[in-house]
């Protein structure tokens, strides 16, 4: 087991799970910056964008695990705000972020489906890094199995579920960098992000032992199921918008 710890400095434990969460979106901000620059937008419009969606995703990321862990949190709001120990959920971040970066190119007056399908290739790459959080804290993992690449938590091998979305979230990059060059309209890159990842999560979702649960149903796989609805009607919209403009 890796010690979570990192090292300290004056005292303060520096955990590998925020280093990872920031190597994260350091380097899916360089991947959009360049982008960025390829399609003519400004760098400080898009340095602009990240100080807005940033931390908005990480509030949302807390808020969303807060919310439906809400007895264990309430009445202690210290508690509620101390990510050192963990507790992010990706779905409240890419709600936080989506929606922060709309209102921003509402006032800035930008085109939204433009930059989210800038955006969407660095967010999936970034979840594929700060999944290894997970194995470092020895969270979000499966149950029992005898598969050869189990990991051993507790004294029992289970699923590395980190690592099934770790490389299916790899995967869904590199269809998403394809995608960016032959997209038919905007936004659909994130539309493909929406539906690739869903896909994958809600599989791997069924395999892990610690998720939300919004009464019996796991929360993960009903975000997913919503989110895979919304990009086949965007596309299903967009394409016969296109089709008809032809």
């Amino acid at each position: 087991m890796i010690d979570p710890v990192a090292f300290r400095i004056f005292g303060i434990d520096i955990r590998w799970y925020g280093i990872l969460m920031a190597s994260g979106i350091l380097i899916g901000m360089v991947l959009a910056l360049r982008e960025a620059k390829r399609q003519g937008i400004e760098e400080n419009t898009m340095l602009d964008l990240f100080l807005v969606a940033i931390p908005s995703a990480i509030v949302g990321a807390r808020a969303y695990y807060v919310i439906f862990n809400w007895s264990y949190y309430s009445g202690d709001f210290l508690k509620m705000i101390n990510t050192r120990l963990g507790g992010m959920a990706i779905h409240g971040g890419v709600i936080g972020g989506v929606l922060a970066g709309y209102i921003f190119c509402r006032v800035k007056k930008l085109s939204f489906p433009k930059l989210v399908d800038i955006t969407a290739p660095s967010l999936i790459l970034g979840q594929a890094i700060g999944r290894w959080g997970n194995f470092i804290n020895q969270e979000a993992h499966g149950g029992p199995t005898d598969l050869p690449w189990g990991i051993m938590v507790d004294g029992m091998k289970v699923h590395p579920t980190f690592l099934y979305e770790s490389i299916w979230n790899l995967g869904v990059f590199a269809l998403l960098l394809f995608m960016r060059r032959k997209k038919r309209y905007e936004g659909q890159v994130m539309v493909v992000y929406m539906m690739a990842y869903s896909l994958g999560r809600f599989w791997i979702e069924g395999l892990r032992t610690d998720s939300l649960m919004l009464g019996p149903l796991r929360m993960a796989q009903v975000i997913s199921i919503v989110l895979i609805g919304i990009a086949i009607i965007i596309n299903m919209i967009m394409t016969k918008k296109n089709t008809n403009a032809a």
